[in-house]
């Protein structure tokens, strides 16, 4: 049996990766969207694939949830509380600043 190559974590997504990525963080609160699109603007050219994996744990969330931790009136728990979701968030909150 062959193991499929995971893609390494330091690595940048190709185009096809990033353009359903985009499409999935639509989100229903503009709150929500005006981060992300901010983050996409400022941080889109360095993304790597944990910065990915990251960003899909996050459009995961419902919106409200998804709010709370982007204005840190919550913090991730569980198994969001990892180090890919701690960059994005990190990267998205400065991105307001």
């Amino acid at each position: 049996m062959t193991a499929i190559a995971q893609p390494e974590a330091d690595q940048t997504p190709d185009e096809d990766v990033l353009r359903r990525l985009r499409w999935r963080c639509r989100r229903g609160l503009l709150e929500n969207d005006i981060f992300i699109d901010r983050f996409f603007e400022q941080h889109g050219a360095q993304l790597t694939n944990a910065l990915v994996q990251g960003l899909l744990e996050l459009m995961d969330l419902s919106d409200n949830d998804l709010l709370d931790l982007l204005l840190a009136r919550k913090q991730p728990e569980g198994d969001l509380d990892n180090a890919e979701v701690w960059r994005v968030l990190t990267l998205m909150r400065v991105s307001q600043a």
